[in-house]
């Protein structure tokens, strides 16, 4: 068993968008995704991430930062399927922190956090900013079976539902854990709130 390991989920189609986002600049010039990918590696160096198989130049900068990259070539089936690619990859890990690739305004210290709850036993850890519960989400490595055997678009969220007792929540004053970006307009007014 090795450290908790970051995936970054980053094989969306972006489709409410219009185009690729996550190569998109936010208003500090940064790309939306590279922003994500920066502030996960920083609190957890050893990370992946899932992209399209034909995303070669969001791969390039992921690697550039010091990521580890996966393709989904089954991207059709959702976020589900990527999430359990990137547990699949690093099932030796002690456990996982799922962050997204178009939620760029979390700040290090709240992923830290999740990190943190992990090391400490927690089996499910998520940061909650005003009593919401945000991102990214931590799982327990108990959790690596059911996680890797995930399809569809809602990722771990029946998971979360289902266990939500075993769900610690680390009160946060980082808003980013709520916003992410689905529209251009999301880009100017930080963020649309997550589900």
């Amino acid at each position: 068993m090795t450290e908790i390991r970051g995936i970054l989920l980053a094989a969306g189609a972006g489709q409410r968008f219009g185009g690729h986002k996550l190569l998109h600049p936010l208003p500090s010039g940064e790309l939306v995704g590279v922003a994500a990918a920066h502030n996960l590696v920083t609190a957890l160096p050893n990370t992946l991430a899932i992209v399209r198989p034909d995303d070669v130049r969001l791969a390039e900068r992921f690697e550039a930062l010091g990521l580890s990259v996966l393709e989904n070539a089954l991207v059709e089936q959702g976020m589900g399927r990527s999430l359990a690619i990137g547990i699949g990859a690093s099932a030796d890990a002690a456990g996982w922190v799922v962050a997204l690739a178009d939620m760029p305004w979390i700040a290090p210290e709240t992923i830290r956090s999740v990190v943190q709850a992990l090391v400490q036993g927690a089996a499910i850890a998520a940061p909650a900013f005003q009593g919401r519960r945000g991102h990214p989400v931590g799982f327990g490595r108990q959790w690596g079976d059911r996680l890797q055997a995930l399809q569809g678009d809602h990722g771990a969220r029946h998971l979360l539902q289902a266990h939500a007792n075993e769900l610690i929540l680390l009160p946060t004053e980082d808003p980013g854990v709520l916003l992410d970006i689905d529209q251009q307009g999301d880009l100017k007014g930080g963020g649309a709130t997550a589900d």
